[in-house]
């Protein structure tokens, strides 16, 4: 009988009963040594399509992942046919560690995350100030998410012409976000792309956005024909009030620094059912060491919330504090209440 390791007892090999010549399997997996590094670009109805060193390669899930599943901006290891040809397929037997993640869920009621976007540095939240009108609510929602995944938000208001931004930019202060503001000229002339492309060089930044704010036609300006090319095919659809991206799509930016940018579909809603009051706040270090006398499980809006006494104390800004709560609020609140 075969052995396997010095070792072997029961658990190293499994037999399926009744079946006649069956073969003991073993839960030894290759460590594949040899694998490549590559990064997900895209994926499209279970294929994955990585770059590796310069070569764009079509892969799919090694079985051996169980049901991990490799999303955009993910790191992998690939074994099998490198070269990129048509027809080929390699395989995935490793995801490397995510140093961040963008998560939803489908709705508030939805017990389901789905990582969107992994290892991205920032989120660039894209929103029109008319035509259509301003979110608050789904801007405050994506300000969670990029707090709970460990990504830095970027505000980016486009539309300006038609509607001042102090409104918004008054109600978000507190929270120290960078922001850019454009014009519809900006975005014919390419100003509102040089202008934005300040924030992401050297950076991996997911663009979020709804519908009709001009996210996408922003990042094909960010983005030169020749780098979108090396994605291969985009998936898309047109007409007028209709969303252009169907898929997460990583493009390099055209950058020395060696930039990326990450564009999304377009958002109906952002669910926040798998957010973690304690991990939100941790993107406020003036706030962070007042939760040490906080109740367990505290959801930092409760008569005991030792944030009050934190802030009447001088620690921190009571405005601090305010957007901290509202933004918590919005896990109770549905997009568009």
């Amino acid at each position: 009988m075969r052995r396997y390791g010095k070792n072997p007892d029961e658990d190293d090999v499994r037999v399926r009963p009744n079946r006649k010549g069956n073969r003991p399997r073993t839960n030894i997996r290759p460590k594949h040594e040899d694998a490549s590094e590559g990064m997900v670009l895209t994926v499209d109805r279970g294929r994955l399509t990585c770059l590796v060193e310069d070569r764009v390669v079509h892969a799919m899930k090694a079985r051996e992942l169980g049901r991990k599943a490799a999303v955009v901006g993910d790191r992998v290891s690939l074994v099998g046919d490198l070269s990129g040809a048509k027809d080929t397929l390699a395989r995935i037997v490793r995801i490397s560690q995510r140093t961040s993640v963008l998560r939803r869920t489908a709705d508030d009621d939805d017990p389901f995350e789905r990582v969107v976007v992994a290892n991205a540095d920032q989120l660039a939240i894209v929103t029109a100030l008319a035509d259509p009108e301003p979110r608050p609510r789904l801007i405050d929602r994506c300000l969670v998410a990029a707090y709970d995944g460990g990504l830095e938000p970027l505000l980016v208001l486009t539309k300006s012409d038609l509607a001042s931004p102090d409104g918004l930019l008054e109600m978000y202060g507190a929270l120290g976000v960078p922001f850019v503001v454009t014009t519809r000229e900006e975005f014919v002339d390419g100003a509102a792309a040089d202008r934005v492309h300040e924030h992401l060089s050297g950076r991996t930044t997911a663009f979020v956005g709804h519908s009709g704010v001009g996210k996408t036609t922003l990042v094909n300006a960010l983005v030169p024909e020749d780098r979108r090319r090396l994605t291969g095919h985009v998936n898309a659809v047109t007409g007028r009030g209709r969303h252009t991206t169907t898929s997460a799509l990583a493009i390099p930016l055209a950058d020395e620094q060696g930039g990326w940018v990450i564009d999304t579909p377009g958002l109906r809603s952002f669910g926040l059912n798998h957010v973690d009051p304690s991990r939100v706040i941790l993107a406020f270090p003036d706030l962070e060491p007042g939760t040490v006398n906080c109740p367990r499980a505290c959801s930092h809006d409760e008569p005991e919330c030792a944030l009050d006494e934190w802030v009447a104390e001088g620690h921190a800004d009571p405005a601090r504090l305010y957007s901290l709560r509202r933004l918590l609020a919005t896990r109770e609140r549905r997009e568009g209440d």
